[in-house]
């Protein structure tokens, strides 16, 4: 079994949501950890939480499983019933087809690390809680819509900034 050099694996930044959202997310980071070990099946990578970072916009899936364990610092679960205080050693699951929608917060002054693991269905739907938001995705791909299928306004100059 190839060992994964984590000092070769890209990190990625930024965020695939529509403004304003994609803002929101601050400077949180991530490793592709699975395709870089050639994964297919399902994936695993490694979330990096600055101080202050938010994981995503708070959301569910119709056709993903996902699980988490924390490796490093202290983040906020957020979830309809409230908040969770996690830390490392710390495991989450959020199954498919769950409507209770989550994220994680770095509220604290240390960077956060998580590796989440998740099946890769070739359809899915991704439901965003707070948001009017959802995107359907097949192999993948999909376009961010309002949760009733219109299309995403298009922001102003004013919700950029």
């Amino acid at each position: 079994m190839p060992k994964i050099d984590l000092s070769k694996v890209p990190v990625k930044t930024g965020s695939s949501y529509p403004a304003p959202y994609a803002a929101r997310m601050g400077d949180r980071a991530w490793q592709e950890l699975g395709d870089a070990g050639g994964l297919t099946q399902f994936g695993a990578s490694m979330m990096i939480m600055p101080p202050g970072s938010v994981s995503s916009m708070r959301h569910w899936h119709t056709g993903e499983d996902e699980f988490v364990m924390i490796t490093q610092g202290k983040l906020v679960l957020v979830q309809d019933e409230g908040e969770t205080i996690v830390k490392p050693g710390d495991c989450v699951a959020f199954p498919a087809g769950d409507t209770n929608g989550h994220h994680f917060i770095n509220r604290s002054a240390s960077e956060a690390r998580f590796l989440v693991i998740g099946t890769r269905a070739k359809k899915d739907t991704c439901t965003y809680s707070d948001v009017d938001m959802k995107i359907e995705l097949v192999n993948g791909k999909g376009k961010y819509t309002r949760k009733d299928g219109s299309a995403m306004p298009t922001p102003s100059t004013e919700e950029t900034k």
